[in-house]
């Protein structure tokens, strides 16, 4: 099928449509409709088949995107999806969930001018429809190796990292937790932007594929690290950041004041057990004030609202352009009627009988320091107030204390990370791999899916040498 090379300049770039601003706002379900194959055809006819696609070498997992946007206008999904699935083991989560802006879309050549390919859509269109075609991911391999691995963590990357192992045939088990797979995936993600029946999709297929999952099973208390090590030929770590970083000022133990992974974890557990959402009553007509500027803290917004809060406002010490955030999750958010304040410092919590009402603010400014370098400084006298029944802090995450891992010789930085050597992913003890947060910090879905994939390729060769 020959392409009209100037269809760039005929067609625009398409979004796919979301549901009604009313229904979204009331519904934990995904807010983007399925675009229809004539679009999906339309968008992928756009893009240009660079010679050197900066697309690929920009996506963490460095997709085949060009070449599946070719199948994917030419109609051949299942060749799509499973040429897809040669970089990526979970595309349908990252065309929903990865900030395509700041990645794949932010260097097509069209960004600059014509709006990119919408190659997010594209993707989670492919393996959706090839899905519901009946396709699945051929997860069987050629032979079955007698070397053992464990998997610590079920999020992205773990899961990356257990796939990619049991398709090269080694016999993967892993340990977790919670209640259920998938990490920040499951527990953190609210069902607007990732319905969690894809990733329980995901769970049945590797379970048919010969993975092994030991779900509410916690290292270093149901089950000792050291015996893990002894009883497998390699261990791969990827727990995640879930400690919370706290604002020093602020006061301990008053109530009216939540961390966001809590948050979030507490709604989305309720939500999948088919639960009243516990927290509906403390949000349901009340003011909502979120501390934060990332994609987390756009998440507490717009679960506040769903929850019926009266209004929801936040706050972010910098200006729009600064934040860690997703610009589409911002949209999301503004859309949906959050009120934004910017350049707002917080120096301090309103408290009223042991229960927060407001948070004290300070304005800010950018200034150059004395090497030209852009820092933020407070502005004597702008100190202000925002009321609030309820505040949530998303200022980001850190790894937790995993006293578990020293008596292995596996060590950590001054910031609780594992440190692996350079690319190998692999820790002070030659057994043990990581990747994902708990190695780089708290990051992207995509990043953690790379780190898996690469931690797999890692150990194979460890275990093959």
């Amino acid at each position: 099928m020959k392409k009209n090379v100037n269809r760039f300049i005929e067609l625009s770039r398409i979004d796919a449509p979301k549901i009604s601003l009313q229904e979204r706002k009331n519904e934990f379900k995904e807010i983007y409709s399925k675009q229809e194959p004539q679009e999906v055809k339309q968008q992928a006819e756009r893009c240009l088949e660079c010679g050197n696609p900066y697309c690929q070498w920009k996506c963490p997992v460095h997709n085949y995107i060009p070449q599946w946007l070719k199948l994917a206008y030419e109609g051949r999904i299942i060749e799509a999806a499973e040429l897809s699935h040669q970089t990526n083991s979970f595309p349908e989560i990252c065309g929903r969930v990865c900030p395509q802006e700041r990645l794949c879309e932010g260097s097509c050549t069209l960004d600059d001018g014509f709006g990119a390919v919408s190659i997010g859509n594209v993707e989670k269109y492919i393996t959706d429809e090839a899905f519901k075609q009946g396709w699945q991911p051929n997860y069987t391999p050629i032979k079955r190796l007698d070397k053992k691995v464990a998997v610590i963590g079920s999020g992205p990357a773990g899961l990356a990292c257990a796939d990619i192992l049991n398709r090269k045939g080694f016999q993967v088990t892993v340990f977790e937790r919670q209640s259920a797979i998938g990490g920040l995936l499951t527990f953190g993600i609210p069902a607007f932007k990732l319905e969690k029946d894809i990733i329980q999709r995901r769970f049945e297929l590797f379970q048919q594929a010969g993975i092994e999952f030991k779900l509410n099973t916690e290292i270093g208390k149901d089950i000792a690290f050291e015996q893990i090590i002894a009883d497998f030929d390699a261990v791969f770590v990827g727990n995640g950041t879930y400690q919370a970083v706290k604002e020093s000022s602020f006061n301990e133990g008053l109530t009216g004041i939540v961390e966001s992974l809590d948050y979030l974890t507490s709604v989305n557990q309720d939500l999948i057990n088919d639960a009243e959402v516990k927290l509906r009553k403390q949000v349901q007509n009340k003011q909502v004030l979120v501390l934060g500027g990332g994609d987390t803290a756009m998440d507490c917004i717009r679960t506040s609202i769903r929850l019926g809060a009266a209004k929801v406002s936040a706050a972010y010490r910098r200006g729009s352009e600064d934040m860690p955030g997703s610009r589409r999750e911002y949209a999301n958010a503004s859309e949906e009627g959050c009120d934004f304040v910017f350049y707002a410092q917080p120096v301090g919590l309103l408290e009223k009988d042991g229960h927060v009402c407001g948070v004290k603010f300070v304005k800010t400014r950018l200034e150059a320091d004395a090497g030209g370098r852009k820092v933020l400084v407070p502005i004597n006298g702008s100190e202000f107030e925002i009321k609030a029944d309820l505040v949530i802090t998303a200022f980001g995450f850190k790894p937790e204390e995993l006293p578990w891992l020293t008596p292995s010789q596996v060590a950590v930085d001054t910031q609780g990370r594992i440190k692996v050597s350079g690319n190998r992913q692999q820790s002070t003890n030659p057994k043990v791999f990581a990747g994902g947060d708990i190695v780089r910090g708290a990051s992207l879905v995509v990043h953690a899916i790379a780190d898996g994939m690469g931690s797999a390729r890692e150990i194979e060769a460890f275990l093959q040498s």
